[in-house]
């Protein structure tokens, strides 16, 4: 029995990966599960799974919840150290981290540094310290599996082949909601024309990303580190369908592709049964019937974020915090309606160029920056 922790069990991730489980009684089973603000639905989810564990992040929320909200045999826990204490316990085997945004890394380090079967669904935890996560995981012999869709492909499609045999990994991307739009077309974008994507069923702040085109910049970050790549070793091609989730191109010619219907839920399993294969809820491809797929180069001049993915994935060091520090924070204003779309990547491109560059930071560096970056992007008009 593979026990779980679910760290975001409330979020479009968390979610999924809990009907996976469902899906699975007789070879997992639900130890933990966290939320940050979501208490309702995490005592919902307590009540079905009957977790060991379950932990509220935001302290402030503990004189609100009702004592009957929660399963009797799950123990109420708060506060951001209870999502390390749990993510690095003895009771728990595998950990899937699905919390956005760099809030994430603290769990999922407190899995990798205890040794754990890792599920990465948060991107920003190799955004932000990427060399520091891989070299803490080699010490500890932490298994790392991507969670993502677009990751999760790559490591389907590597096993076909030597690393040395690598000649380039290509993320596809939908386009968002304003593939093909010019630079001018994108001047007026509301935030609800942002979070209307036209394939996936995620939270805002991916959905903006998406539209921004920052997430395939994140994902480019997120690859060199997790799969060894150099940074020329990384394209991107958009693929509207979302029915090829990435590609691999080795030495010879062959390039090896993973396909399915868009369901985070594929991945998700894959991660939890590695390396073994399941029969699962996810919809399979349908043969019987006609239907195409194709491919473009993105525009870099309508979606500048990708410039900024491949400056920062050559130049590491402190860059992958501050971008995505900064980020997070623009995508904030923005469905505040404090910034306007054209300018997420222009403000970040801004900060990252005028902070203290560190080619070889600590992880409390690190934190550092990620404060003063949210601090600087505020003050952009």
């Amino acid at each position: 029995m593979k026990r779980i922790a679910v760290l975001g069990s409330t979020g479009s991730i968390g979610t999924s990966t809990l009907e996976v489980i469902a899906d699975h009684p007789e070879e997992m089973q639900l130890t933990a599960i966290t939320a940050h603000n979501s208490w309702e639905k995490l005592a919902e989810q307590s009540r079905q799974f009957c977790p060991r564990w379950s932990v509220l992040s935001n302290s402030e929320l503990k004189s609100d919840i009702k004592p009957d909200s929660f399963s009797p045999s799950t123990e109420l826990l708060f506060g951001d150290d209870q999502i390390e204490r749990v993510a690095s316990s003895d009771e728990v085997d595998i950990v899937i981290c699905g919390i956005v945004g760099a809030a994430g890394l603290k769990g999922a380090w407190a899995a990798i540094e205890a040794g754990k079967i890792v599920g990465i669904a948060n991107k920003e935890t190799l955004v932000v310290a990427g060399p520091l996560i891989m070299d803490l995981a080699a010490r500890t012999q932490a298994t790392l599996l991507p969670v993502d869709s677009e990751h999760n492909a790559i490591f389907q499609a590597l096993q076909a082949g030597h690393p040395s045999e690598v000649k380039q990994v290509i993320l596809t991307a939908s386009g968002g909601p304003f593939r093909g739009a010019t630079p001018s077309e994108l001047e007026n974008v509301t935030p609800e024309m942002a979070l209307a994507h036209p394939t996936w069923e995620m939270g805002p702040k991916i959905t903006v990303d998406s539209a921004t085109m920052m997430n395939k910049a994140l994902e480019i970050i997120e690859a060199k580190w997790l799969f060894n790549l150099k940074s020329d070793q990384i394209s991107v091609v958009v693929h509207p369908q979302s029915i090829v989730h990435s590609m691999v191109e080795y030495v010879d010619g062959s390039v090896i592709a993973q396909l399915s219907p868009p369901d985070m839920r594929l991945p998700i399993q894959y991660a939890l049964t590695y390396p073994d294969r399941r029969e699962g809820l996810n919809t399979p491809m349908d043969w019987s019937r006609s239907f195409e797929l194709s491919f473009e180069p993105p525009d870099m001049e309508a979606f500048p974020a990708l410039r900024l993915g491949y400056e920062v994935a050559e130049k590491g060091g402190t860059c992958g915090a501050v971008l995505n520090a900064a980020n997070e924070t623009a995508v904030e204003r923005f469905l505040s309606g404090g910034l306007r779309f054209c300018d997420i990547a222009t403000s970040c491109k801004q900060v990252l160029e005028s902070h203290q560059f560190d080619p070889n930071p600590s992880l409390e560096e690190l934190f550092l920056l990620d404060g003063w970056a949210r601090k600087e992007i505020k003050k952009w008009n």
